[in-house]
């Protein structure tokens, strides 16, 4: 029998199909021909079931059925993938650290995920679910009477925080890292949360912010900083320790770890009209609203550019690996800075670097974009050699990056990749199913590409979600 199908847009299709065949060949079929990657098929305003046959669904030769476009959306903690797709989620990757979830994920409105390895998911009815490494906030039974009403989840690398509708705060996961419910069992009136590796930030209603986590590395403030941190915009964090607030007046809050950025006295005066903060593990660098740069941390981390100050004007964004620095300026140039073998030497690449739209970054080695569609890397030549694949690196619009690799998705859908062979860098065994790729997301060693088709693929780590074959079934294939 010919089916019609309709999208939302106003585009159709008439698909012949077997009165016998299932919804679930009608809706591939579908996203097929449109290209899109999660449809759901409704007859008369009633949603379909995937394993109903054509005719068990009450369709006939000539009816017209509508699509839902579904959402899609890729979490990931360091060593396991999530799949949110409309209000459904499917997992995979290392067991016992999010790859592998035991409860019934239905209704879900958004993922967030500490990277050591758990998943918070949040309900459309303002409840919680979690799952993954219990210690590090995959097992939330202790608080859980207190998930409701939940309007906002954050995550540092091992804890989650919520925020619910009155105001109020619950938090669990490693308590050494925010996860301590009693530092903010009394507060009221928080308006947002924001998170660094290892501590939160509140904001309230008053224009305070409060934090708690891991002591040493920002969960704890001076009376000084406190009296301070008033009227927060945003807050980043070095990995290996501190935290620096942006205020509504473009000035900069700095605590944590002295050595590793949490003291800024040495460019106080210059930090003012701050507009973004980048953090390396160990430094910070603020764009200020004329476009000039400021650094400070540790020197050998990026906290030192004197060598490159006069070439730091007209900056409009800056990326980080975990030693170096690089800005983009207004004329697509790139400046860089830090230790060389992080990428913070570009000297080789240096007259291929123009025009440059975006930046990426593993560990170890930046990835830019140009405005022809070209991408050029370096850095630690494990992830940022780039010589083989070069003569492919035309027409990319997007890439990705794990801790050692690199994914670029090019214009007509097809995917390139490089770098460490462990980490993701060889995709040569599923290269002929990269193609309509839409998305691509990372762990720390394994990558995961949708396309437009609504096929999953990944390679990398089979131990980091590097192998979906036991979930590729019930992902909406």
């Amino acid at each position: 029998m010919r089916v019609e199908v309709h999208l939302p847009s106003g585009s159709s299709c008439s698909l012949e199909v077997s009165d016998r065949g299932s919804v679930a060949e009608l809706r591939r079929a579908a996203q097929l021909h449109f290209r899109r990657g999660f449809l759901r098929l409704v007859l008369n305003g009633q949603a379909l079931e995937d394993a109903s046959t054509l005719s068990g669904a009450g369709l006939q030769d000539g009816d017209v059925v509508h699509c839902v476009v579904l959402f899609a959306a890729l979490s990931s903690t360091g060593r396991a993938f999530a799949l949110l797709v409309g209000d459904a989620v499917v997992t995979w990757g290392s067991e016992g650290e999010g790859g592998d979830c035991q409860v019934e994920l239905k209704k879900i409105q958004a993922i967030q995920a500490a990277r050591e390895g758990a998943f918070a998911a949040l309900r459309e009815d303002g409840t919680v679910v979690t799952w993954g490494s219990p210690e590090f906030g995959g097992d939330s039974s202790q608080v859980q009477e207190k998930l409701t009403g939940v309007q906002q989840i954050q995550a540092t690398e091992c804890s989650f925080a919520a925020l619910r509708a009155d105001g109020t705060i619950v938090t669990w996961g490693d308590s050494f890292c925010g996860g301590n419910s009693s530092y903010v069992q009394q507060l009221k009136g928080a308006t947002g949360i924001q998170a660094s590796d290892s501590a939160f930030a509140a904001l309230l209603d008053t224009g305070r912010a409060v934090v708690w986590g891991h002591p040493s590395c920002g969960g704890a403030m001076s009376s000084r900083e406190q009296e301070q941190l008033r009227g927060v915009r945003e807050i980043q964090s070095t990995r290996l320790g501190a935290l620096a607030a942006i205020l509504e007046d473009g000035r900069v809050v700095c605590w944590g770890l002295s050595s590793e950025g949490g003291n800024s006295c040495r460019v106080a005066d210059q930090l003012i009209d701050v507009q973004q903060i980048q953090g390396t593990a160990s430094a910070f660098a603020a764009i200020r609203k004329d476009g000039t740069v400021v650094t400070w941390g540790l020197a050998a981390s990026g906290g030192d550019s004197s060598t490159v100050q006069d070439e730091l004007v007209g900056v409009q964004q800056i990326q980080a690996t975990e030693a170096a620095f690089a800005a983009v300026r207004a004329d697509g140039t790139v400046v860089t800075w830090g230790n060389p073998q992080f990428g913070g030497d570009s000297s080789v690449v240096r007259e291929q670097l123009v025009q440059v739209q975006r930046i990426q970054a593993t560990a170890k080695a930046f990835a830019a974009i140009c405005q022809d569609g070209t991408a050029v890397s370096w850095g630690h030549p494990q992830s940022g050699d780039s010589s083989k694949v070069q003569h492919q690196l035309v027409q990319v619009q997007q890439i990705q990056a794990t801790q050692s690799a690199f994914a670029a998705i090019r214009a007509d859908g097809t995917v390139v990749t490089w770098g460490d062979p462990d980490f993701g860098g060889d995709s040569s065994k599923v290269q002929e199913q990269l193609v309509h790729v839409s998305q691509i997301q990372a762990t720390e060693s394994a990558f995961a590409a949708v396309t437009a088709c609504g096929t999953l693929v990944t390679w990398g780590n089979p131990y980091a979600g590097g192998d979906s074959s036991m979930t590729v079934a019930s992902c909406w294939m």
